[in-house]
């Protein structure tokens, strides 16, 4: 008969051969999730997901994310449109005109990067640019910041004289020599043009509209919307991170994603960030009367359509 230590050795060998296969059993329900391909280009906007990616809060999820990096918004467009992305990061307005031109897609969520109108050192208001330049991406989220911010300063778009420049260097450089007057901005450039002597006149923060979001087409909302789900968990994660860590600890972050010199990296005004959620029903009336007023949607485009509170955490 075996004995009790022959026993006990014999179970204990059968249990180690059954834990390799137990552990492959986990790591495969970990990664059942089916991967995200998500576009962004260099913001504030996207920091909560680069956080959730670099502490391991996707992976803990059982996402499998990557995030693209575009220096265009034309190329970031082309890819979303031919299929190359699930998501991306971008203006209302420029989601809605895609939408209204017949691709499905949804807002999911908004997010909490901000714009500044940044102006010449003599400027002292938003009235001190009548009759100035005023250099615009026409009909993108740069424009429509500019108009609102112009408006809330009392002047009309008939006020001022907007030259079409649509690459951010090329705009800050026309600014530096002296081509143009001012220019929206999102950071890191915000940030570039006050250490180069520019001055804020307005900004998306002191109106108290949102203007950017994470937008997936309708095959990837259809298809993978539990990879989508866990994608916001670990946003929320991320931003819990953000807003309870030491710059210092994720300064690189900032360098390498938002694309801030390094020198400029402690002068960034970080956006207060908030968990996932969607943007107003105000952000979107106001965008849907501009987009409307520039004939850039349908006169019964529904703007309501754009967004999707599905996928939001509970």
């Amino acid at each position: 008969m075996m004995t009790v230590m022959k026993r006990a050795l014999l179970v204990l060998a059968v249990m180690a051969l059954l834990l390799p296969s137990c552990k492959k059993e986990n790591k495969e329900e970990q990664t059942t999730l089916a991967p995200l391909k998500v576009g962004a280009m260099s913001s504030l906007d996207y920091l909560p997901y680069v956080i959730a990616e670099k502490m391991g809060y996707t992976d803990s999820l059982g996402l499998d994310l990557e995030i693209v990096k575009f220096f265009s918004a034309n190329d970031r467009d082309a890819a979303f449109r031919s299929g190359q992305l699930d998501g991306t990061v971008i203006d209302y307005t420029g989601a809605a005109i895609q939408q209204a031109a017949g691709l499905p897609l949804a807002i999911v969520v908004k997010h909490d990067g901000y714009f500044e109108l940044m102006a010449q050192p003599t400027m002292e208001s938003v009235a001190d640019l009548k009759g100035k330049q005023v250099s615009v991406s026409r009909n993108t989220v740069i424009e429509y910041a500019t108009d609102k911010m112009l408006e809330a300063g009392g002047l009309a778009e008939a006020d001022i004289e907007k030259p079409e420049i649509n690459k951010i260097p090329l705009r800050m450089e026309m600014m530096v020599s002296k081509q143009v007057d001012a220019s929206v901005f999102p950071d890191p450039f915000i940030t570039i043009s006050k250490a180069r002597g520019f001055v804020a006149l307005s900004s998306t923060r002191d109106l108290g509209i949102s203007v950017t979001g994470t937008m997936f087409t309708e095959k990837a909302l259809t298809e993978k919307g539990e990879s989508i789900r866990a994608l916001l968990k670990a946003y929320n994660l991320g931003v819990d991170y953000l807003n309870s860590h030491d710059r210092q600890e994720w300064v690189e972050v900032l360098i390498n994603d938002a694309g801030v010199p390094a020198e400029l990296a402690d002068k960034v005004v970080l956006p207060t960030y908030t968990h996932a959620t969607l943007p107003s029903e105000k952000d979107l009336s106001e965008t849907l009367q501009w987009l409307q007023a520039k004939q850039l949607v349908p006169v019964e485009y529904d703007i309501k359509g754009l967004v999707s509170s599905e996928y939001l955490p509970e």
